[in-house]
């Protein structure tokens, strides 16, 4: 058959070939030179000879290998004894199973990369076809099909096919590249564009979306496969982004991998989402507004009017979907509508919401007894008025206004200012229950606070204690007085504080150390440091936790003076500073010894106890034999009563040598 070609100027080159036949034989071989004609069109050479040797004839470009020259030949050559080489180079994609299939007369050989497949060289007199089918792997490769006839009918016809059953092809088709988006803001299109895939057994393409917040992309170029290389459509207009993608598909089904993907943001033309306010409530902060909005809104605006269509102010520019109104007026009717924007200026407005807000309720903070009467305390609401009003009712009677005069106990500026007055008429022993309201310019009352209630106590502290006497001994100073003739007497507190200089009032601030119950008029302070001046207080309590000291009337308290006894050991024995020593009384009035080291033990082959003997002075030991290794605690069961002892530890080393523990004292009362 005869098709128009395009000549070219490319040079032929000379080859040498096996003369062996057989199918599939695999014999190196160069490719042609040729590369004037662009793939998918072959570079056809014709040549005066069987080897294809010197110059071709003619060189062309041929779109497929499909001839018959009956007993006539190509390029105005004599028939028989000529050679006709076709060579294409092109990229075959993601490559996978084709077949090449060859036929004519006389001799055909085709190549692959320079590797013969189809080897059919021979004069023959009939047809010869041969057909092989192989993996071509991806990316660009030869294909070479020579053919010669010698003499006889000439005709030849060479195919290469992919596979395209889903059963046989399971390459993946090579992922689609240059893919470019645009969006039209007028009209609200996006547009997606794509290069040509390379397979050769390619269907068309399919396009997937990416919407805001989806992990995962979408199909959303419909059922049938797209055959060009563009997609478009129409997207909201809300100001988000999202991300195209192209997969190719070929004709056994398979799909590619997505494209690099192509993100669109469109313009934002969507008002927010708004719902009317779905909360009006009033608390000690204002009335509290709530709405729901989508996440677009960046700001709303809270507006406030004092009719459902009268002039609406606005009162604040808030970033989240809630406000509370700190200024709304009491006991009157406000209207709310909420505006919210976004970032592109859409606004959307909320329906008007109505919202009465009551007389300002106070919050009753306390109710408590007072020397002068029953002190009740309150704070009111912000903004609130500053009149009120306070009931007092005793038992299950009827509430009635008290004479109780508010005076402000907080700071001038503070928002919630609180308030307290002294119900001065409140009997003692009488038990009362308060509420407070507040009262607007008008007159009106508001609802009641909570309810508090208490008794006013006995201010009244009992006299003071009377026959206070200091005795000094060597456990320590025993204090004795009278019984007090309080008829509600809770105890007796005892404080003491050090006479820094004796016979002068003391400088100090007393501390108690013992409370007293009632019917014993004695406590022995074993505690005192040897050889200094202190003032002893005793100080009545009633039930209701009045006393003199209580008052700060020092002065009143019974009180004495008194110079402790010196008992100190006259010498030390001498002391290591990595070992301490505590020691305690216990209950039986027995000294309980307890040492330790600072560096973590006490490395010793055992541990000795002395205690001081004022008599001999000198430090005896109190222990038979050396307390064995290890020990850190000990109870003298000889611990001297009604006196003050001293001891000191010592840990005995292996060679019998003693460091010491500083001494430390115990007082212990006669048993």
């Amino acid at each position: 058959m005869y098709r128009p070609r395009r000549s070219t100027a490319a040079a032929a080159t000379a080859v040498v070939l096996a003369t062996t036949g057989g199918l599939l034989a695999v014999v190196a071989a160069p490719a042609s030179a040729s590369t004037g004609c662009a793939a998918p069109e072959f570079t056809r050479e014709v040549f005066a000879n069987t080897a294809f040797s010197g110059t071709p004839q003619s060189t062309d470009c041929d779109d497929a290998v499909d001839e018959d020259w009956g007993r006539g030949a190509p390029a105005g050559l004599r028939r028989n004894h000529f050679g006709v080489r076709w060579t294409l180079t092109r990229d075959f994609g993601s490559g996978g199973p084709f077949a090449l299939t060859a036929s004519g007369q006389d001799g055909i050989r085709v190549y692959l990369d320079g590797e013969r497949r189809i080897d059919l060289w021979k004069d023959t007199r009939s047809t010869v076809s041969g057909t092989v089918d192989l993996n071509v792997p991806a990316g660009e490769h030869t294909l070479r099909v020579d053919y010669v006839n010698w003499t006889g009918p000439a005709s030849v016809k060479f195919a290469y096919t992919p596979a395209t059953s889903p059963g046989t092809d399971r390459v993946t088709p090579l992922a689609p590249t240059g893919t470019v988006s645009s969006y039209d803001e007028t009209s609200g299109r996006a547009g997606l564009t794509w290069a040509p895939n390379r397979e050769m057994d390619l269907a068309g393409y399919r396009v997937y979306r990416r919407d805001p917040g989806a992990a995962e992309a979408a199909l959303v170029s419909g059922p049938a496969l797209l055959t060009e290389t563009s997609f478009a459509e129409e997207l909201p207009a809300t100001g988000a982004s999202y991300a195209y993608e192209v997969r190719a598909v070929d004709r056994a089904g398979n799909e590619s991998a997505g494209s690099t993907a192509a993100a669109v943001t469109t313009a934002d033309r969507t008002a927010p989402n708004l719902t009317a306010p779905i909360a009006g409530h009033d608390n000690w902060t204002g009335v509290g507004l709530e709405w729901g909005s989508d996440p677009d809104a960046v700001s709303y605006g809270v507006e406030r009017a004092s009719s459902p269509t009268g002039e609406f102010t606005r009162i604040a520019t808030v970033d989240t979907p809630a406000y509370r109104d700190a200024t709304a007026p009491y006991g009157e009717t406000s209207y709310y509508r909420v505006t919210a924007a976004d970032a592109a200026g859409n606004t959307a407005t909320s329906p008007v919401l109505e919202f009465s807000r009551p007389l300002a309720v106070p919050h009753l903070d306390g109710v408590r007894s007072a020397a002068d009467g029953i002190e009740v305390s309150w704070t009111s609401p912000a903004n609130g008025p500053d009149a009120f009003r306070v009931y007092r009712w005793a038992g299950s009677g009827t509430p009635e206004p008290v004479t109780c005069a508010p005076a402000l106990i907080s700071v001038p500026d503070d928002p919630h200012p609180r308030y307290a007055c002294t119900d001065t008429t409140a009997e003692v022993g009488t038990a009362y229950s308060y509420r407070v309201h507040t009262v607007d310019a008008q007159g009106r009352e508001s609802e009641a606070s909570q309810t508090g209630s208490t008794t006013r106590a006995d201010a009244t502290p009992p006299p003071a204690v009377t026959g206070l006497a200091l005795t000094g001994t060597e456990y320590g100073t025993v204090l004795r007085w009278d019984a007090s003739p309080a008829a509600d007497l809770a105890a007796y507190d005892v404080y003491r504080v050090l006479q820094e200089y004796p016979g002068m009032p003391p400088t100090g601030t007393p501390e108690r150390i013992a409370t007293v119950a009632p019917g014993t008029t004695e406590y022995a302070d074993v505690q005192v440091v040897d050889d200094q001046s202190w003032t002893y207080y005793v100080d009545a309590v009633d039930v209701d936790g009045n006393s003199l000291a209580a008052q700060g009337d020092w002065a009143a308290v019974a009180h004495e003076e008194i110079n402790e006894y010196y008992l100190y050991p006259t010498w030390n024995p001498g002391y290591t500073y990595d070992r301490t020593l505590t020691v305690s009384a216990n209950t039986s009035g027995q000294a309980e010894l307890e040492w330790s080291c600072s560096s973590g033990t006490c490395e010793a082959a055992g541990f000795n106890v002395r205690r001081w003997d004022r008599a001999t002075e000198d430090w005896v030991l109190v222990t038979q034999r050396p307390l064995s290794a290890g020990t850190s605690t000990w109870t003298d069961p000889d611990t001297l009563r009604g006196t003050t002892s001293h001891y000191v530890v010592s840990a005995v080393a292996a060679d019998g040598s003693e460091t010491y523990t500083r001494w430390e004292s115990v007082a212990t009362p006669p048993a």
